[in-house]
């Protein structure tokens, strides 16, 4: 090599010290026990370190290094550690973080297979075996891609491409509460404006109701809309849960939608015998959503989408200009099936890591966490001071720490958020935290092929024995979520209420000036005569109603769960902000039993007040948690 001509050249001496080394240090990283689960960075420090203009003259690759392992390293978390039960966990291998390598030092672009006719070959190879899998036919298609996220994209998009066309104000999706943010996040790229997507609530198990469903399409197609697909799981994040997917095919079967399954956690499930069981159904569906990168023990970056009906993804992305006519070829072009033009080899790692310790280790890994969380709901059953809020799914279960019948569900919550803060402190583990129907829960994920039967029981008696630490007042749980907007820019001008009518309503009454500011800039008022419907069953509409005079039935399947006079609110639970601006489609029917003068704020005016007051959240949260239950 001429080093003379190559500024960034390299010769086969130094290629070999700067792998020998750098390979060191992922090895002292990978086996050094003493590494916490968790070390977060202080911000200002890390800048003082890392901060500055590029160098204009080389630094040694050793400094470069030992500067890598303590400021790049250590403030970060240890996804392999065997306490780590947080979120969903990535335990990768280190034949697949190889794969990795390989790729990235030759630079392998399987955008076409001009470009790349081995590693696209690869890829194919990989797809057949997850189309296996999960009983997909031979003739499906398939496409490697960064993670879940990409994947229900793309699939969203390949079902709208499909179905419909271009986009339309016309057309309707469906999810369940318990999807994933990136469900909403790629509706809201798609086009999708805030009332065409339905949330529908799940059951005392997290699985999408089937009545919740179909009502909701019968409700909009008498309304001119047009019904296009609906998004289930197979392994909900928050508990492991697996939508009726067999129910659901036929549902979607029935009524010409697009039935696609988020199986990015549980999908890889399929590889052991009761995983199978579990999800029964899966083959069923238009597309799949799978991710390598979880349960599969594949490095970051590695997902997966699969379409039944192959074609259909090349339908829905083949663009041909004419500065490619050189760059495809007749035999498959992975960038006809997807996103990317220029995309690296995710099969590789994959073809590596199972050649290496073949299917039947893998097999066993996903069966060992499986019995480790049967393990983990075991312990919490048993324990005195825990109370389980989700049975084993897959790898999951949620609980809580209980400390006597006087404490109400905010107090606990915050004395929930308290311990899951201090366990990460010690350094001995992770576990995350969510919502349940409105109840905080702590989330425990077993899958790293790094966690054993002692990892799980000393994280289990450390909840069940800790008392939390001293707080120096009281907040809300350390739970956030999506907010729109301030609205003090956008459409507020004034409303139709004086601060005094406002202020009598008991929700409103204690609240400070710059909260009430909201109400009095943005309230409307509506008045409807006796027998009018206000809000309709399984519509989108978001607006929060609150009753100034007057009283109305709330009725779901024509029976009546309550009435409401003046002071109560309603509207609470499509008015929060799900997420991405989405919310709940309305779950019960009210209608006017007198004449009736209602004060209306809209989602973004919520969204705000609610920013600025949380006394207000907890209540409409708490409102909410207890109606959901009886919708």
């Amino acid at each position: 090599m001429d080093l003379a001509r190559d500024p960034l050249g390299l010769t086969a001496e130094q290629l070999r010290d700067l792998g020998y080394r750098t390979v060191d240090l992922l090895v002292s990283q990978l086996t050094d026990p003493s590494l916490p689960a968790m070390r977060r960075g202080d911000p200002g420090e890390l800048r003082r370190r890392l901060s500055g203009p590029p160098p204009q003259t080389p630094r040694n690759w050793p400094d470069l290094l030992q500067q890598t392992a303590d400021d790049v390293l250590g403030p970060m978390s240890r996804l392999a550690h065997p306490g780590y039960f947080a979120f969903i966990p990535a335990s990768s291998t280190f034949p697949g973080a190889l794969g990795d390598l390989i790729t990235s030092a030759l630079d392998i672009d399987v955008g076409s297979w001009m470009s790349a006719a081995g590693p696209s070959q690869l890829e194919l190879v990989v797809l057949d075996w997850f189309k296996e899998w999960i009983g997909y036919p031979s003739d499906a298609a398939g496409i490697l891609v960064s993670g879940g996220s990409a994947a229900n994209m793309t699939a969203l998009a390949c079902a709208r491409e499909t179905l419909l066309g271009s986009m339309s104000e016309q057309v309707v999706a469906y999810v369940a509460d318990q999807t994933h943010s990136s469900v909403a996040r790629a509706a809201r790229l798609l086009g999708f404006r805030s009332d065409q997507l339905r949330i529908l609530p799940t059951d005392s198990g997290h699985r999408l109701r089937l009545d919740a469903l179909t009502g909701a399409i019968d409700a909009d197609t008498q309304n001119g809309l047009r019904p296009l697909l609906v998004c289930a799981n197979a392994g909900a994040t928050n508990t492991g849960a697996v939508d009726p997917l067999t129910e659901l095919a036929a549902i979607c079967q029935d009524r010409g939608l697009w039935l696609h399954v988020d199986a990015a956690y549980g999908g890889f499930a399929a590889l052991t015998e009761r995983g199978r069981a579990q999800l029964s159904g899966l083959e069923l569906a238009d597309s799949v959503t799978l991710d390598p990168h979880k349960w599969l023990y594949q490095p970051i970056e590695c997902g997966c989408l699969l379409v039944r009906e192959g074609h259909l993804l090349a339908d829905a992305f083949t663009i041909n200009p004419d500065y490619l006519a050189d760059y495809k070829s007749e035999q498959v072009n992975f960038s006809d099936l997807g996103l990317q033009l220029t995309r690296s080899s995710r099969a590789l790692k994959v073809w590596l890591s199972f050649n290496y310790y073949g299917t039947d280790a893998f097999r066993d890994a996903i069966d060992r966490s499986m019995d480790l969380a049967l393990l983990a709901e075991q312990y919490v059953r048993d324990a005195a001071t825990l109370e389980l809020l989700s049975p084993a799914s897959f790898g999951i279960i949620c609980f809580r720490r209980s400390f006597g019948d006087d404490e109400d569900d905010d107090t606990l919550a915050r004395m929930n958020a308290d311990l899951v803060t201090a366990f990460e402190a010690t350094g001995r583990g992770l576990v995350s935290s969510t919502l349940l129907h409105g109840t905080y829960a702590i989330r425990l994920c077993v899958m790293n092929h790094t966690s054993g039967r002692q990892d799980v029981i000393d994280a289990l008696e450390w909840f069940a024995t800790t008392e939390p630490p001293p707080r120096a007042g009281a907040g809300p749980p350390l739970i956030k979520h999506d907010r729109q907007p301030d609205v003090r820019g956008g459409w507020a001008r004034g409303g139709d209420f004086d601060e005094r009518t406002i202020r009598q309503l008991p929700l409103f009454a204690g609240l400070e000036q710059n909260a009430l500011e909201i109400v009095t800039s943005s309230a409307r008022e509506l008045r409807t005569a006796s027998g009018e419907t206000v809000v309709h069953r399984w519509h989108g509409t978001r607006h929060f109603y609150t009753i100034v005079s007057g009283a109305v039935e709330i009725r779901a399947d024509g029976e009546l769960v309550r009435e409401l006079g003046p002071g109560d609110f309603f509207g609470e639970l499509a008015a929060l902000d799900w997420g991405a601006g989405f919310g709940y489609a309305r779950t019960a029917t009210v209608t006017a039993s007198t004449p009736l003068q209602l004060l209306v704020l809209p989602p973004a005016a919520l969204a705000e007040l609610v920013r600025r007051a949380p006394a207000v959240e907890r209540e409409l949260r708490s409102t909410a948690r207890d109606r959901l239950s009886t919708a």
